[in-house]
């Protein structure tokens, strides 16, 4: 990987590399995503990256969620797409802003309608007696908006990394791989290679 070939702004080259990964990669925007409590523990889970933009990345949850908490305590977040088939990866890092409703019900619309079912039924990250207390929820939910369109929950909706630093990730063999990083400076994004 030549970080001259590379495109000068690093959402372009991200949504170049996703378009490839598109083509061979089973879930190509499977994201990892690291958040941390007011203390810094971290935590870590897979989430679906569902938009890039000049701003960075985006993804939906609920809220009131693990992450969702965490996020209202620490707004940061790092994350990692990770390309098996290809031998890339790419990370970013940065604070962590919600998106306007308006965003958030746009994607909701197109979600399928179990997923909206579910959204309303899981109190995300709480405990549960057991598997029959989640499908009655399930089952009291679907009786809910049965005669309709399932609304957007007020406790769920999408947020954004605002990128500071975007890294391109190659694999070499003998672990030599490529690594370049975008820090977001004042004046525009600096490219810089990395030792792998």
């Amino acid at each position: 990987m030549d970080e001259n070939d590379l495109a000068e702004e690093p959402i372009a080259q991200l949504e170049a590399w996703l378009a490839e990964a598109r083509e061979v990669v089973p879930q190509p925007d499977l994201m990892a995503l690291a958040t941390a409590d007011a203390d810094g523990r971290p935590s870590a889970r897979m989430v679906l990256l569902r938009g890039a933009d000049f701003r960075g990345v985006t993804f939906f949850t609920n809220r009131d969620s693990r992450k969702g908490r965490e996020l209202r305590e620490n707004p940061r977040a790092a994350a990692v797409v990770h390309w098996w088939e290809l031998g890339r990866q790419v990370r970013v890092e940065g604070p962590v802003e919600e998106l306007l409703e308006a965003e958030s019900r746009a994607y909701w619309a197109t979600r399928p309608r179990g997923s909206q079912i579910a959204a309303w039924a899981s109190r995300q990250s709480e405990p549960l007696s057991g598997r029959d207390e989640l499908d009655a929820r399930v089952a009291e939910a679907e009786a809910r908006f049965a005669c309709g369109d399932v609304p957007l929950p007020p406790f769920w909706g999408g947020y954004r990394i605002v990128a500071e630093s975007i890294e391109f990730w190659q694999h070499r063999d003998s672990r030599l791989h490529d690594r370049v990083r975008y820090e977001r400076t004042a004046g525009g994004w600096v490219r810089k290679r990395l030792a792998p």
